[in-house]
């Protein structure tokens, strides 16, 4: 396998020349991710919003982000007519914010897109109302490890894939978002959903989708927090998530990886992110083929936080200055991921199959 030709296709989407970020919000993700992203990427924040002036100016900063504020208006007055909107907020609050912004404008939405099917409606119809060039923020899809995977089975090694699992067993500290003690959906909406999307962006919309989520004991106070969900491709796949964030005992055995198997060859990516979390652990990625005596080990640059940030606020750039001909999480894209999350519930809600009768 040409590795070094793997390496070079291994990118994300990256404009000639940066447009400005307005970014609105300035939570935990924000901090942790959106800014140290863009600034490893030499993409410049020009104005961050958030309704705590306190946490706004802190951030702007730590960050030296020449203007802080509490309104949009003020922050939408002061923005330059190319820049990008960053909107990094509780998924309710969204459908409130992008009537704010200006029509034509570019946009990324943090996800969820919405924290149901019809909000994400909502949320879509405004879009399109405004003629906002959207975008929602599945930055998995840039992780370098990902990017990887793509291009070690652009190669053709590994022949065609029939079948890719996630596994995630792993102690997630929920109380760092304090808005999620209530919601009444959590695990599949909020984190699972990435994975939803990331199998969407291999296979497709899938013909239909079995799922459960249950709650934990550990985390009784909260929403569902381990998931199993497992699409039909067909007769010939194996496509599932399944999700334990409750596994709190020796992380020697926790994990949190994504398989893919072929006709020749399998690949395994960790997600580092997820075990011992915020700090993390780093990603890799491995492969094997036919005829190797085992895995073999491809450099990965980075880590999907906070490196694939950069890849999804790329990608948007590049589209809307032309240098891209695809916005693959748009939200005309974005929607379906919405659309299969929504499929879950309802399937986990409606039950199983009852024993046959004897």
């Amino acid at each position: 396998m040409d590795l070094q030709k793997v390496m070079r296709e291994a990118v994300a989407p990256r404009p000639k020349a940066a447009r400005p970020i307005v970014m609105i919000g300035s939570g935990g993700i924000v901090h942790d991710a959106h800014l140290p992203a863009y600034k490893k990427a030499g993409f410049p924040v020009v104005a961050l919003v958030d309704v705590s002036r306190e946490k706004a100016e802190g951030l702007a900063k730590a960050f030296e982000i020449p203007f802080a504020t509490t309104s949009i208006a003020e922050a939408v007055k002061y923005a330059p007519a190319d820049a990008v909107f960053d909107v990094a907020v509780p998924a309710k609050a969204i459908p409130s914010i992008l009537p704010q912004l200006p029509d034509g404008a570019a946009v990324l939405i943090q996800k969820p897109m919405g924290d149901t099917l019809a909000e994400a409606v909502e949320i879509l119809n405004i879009c399109r109302r405004k003629g906002l060039t959207a975008a929602v923020n599945f930055q998995l899809r840039w992780a370098p490890n990902m990017l990887v995977a793509r291009a070690l089975q652009g190669t053709g090694a590994l022949g065609e894939l029939h079948d890719m699992e996630v596994s995630v067993s792993v102690h997630t500290p929920w109380e760092l978002w304090s808005f999620l003690s209530t919601a009444p959906r959590l695990e599949i909406l909020y984190h699972s959903i990435h994975y939803v999307d990331l199998v969407r962006s291999w296979f497709g919309n899938p013909l239909g989708v079995y799922a459960k989520t249950v709650k934990s004991p550990r985390t009784a106070e909260l929403a569902a927090t381990r998931s199993v969900i497992t699409f039909d491709y067909g007769d010939d796949k194996r496509v599932f998530i399944a999700t334990n964030h409750s596994h709190d005992f020796n992380p020697k055995v926790q994990r949190s990886l994504v398989q893919w198997e072929g006709m020749k060859g399998a690949m395994r990516a960790q997600m580092g992110v997820n075990l011992n979390y915020p700090q993390g652990r780093p990603d890799n990625i491995e492969y094997i083929v036919h005829g190797d005596s085992g895995w073999n080990d491809v450099p990965v640059s980075g880590n999907w936080f906070p490196d694939a940030f950069m890849g999804s606020m790329g990608s948007l750039q590049a589209y809307v200055q032309g240098e891209a001909k695809t916005l693959p999480t748009s939200v005309e894209d974005a929607i379906d991921t919405m659309r299969t999350v929504e499929a879950a519930y309802l399937s986990s809600e409606q039950g199983g199959v009852e024993l046959p009768r004897i």
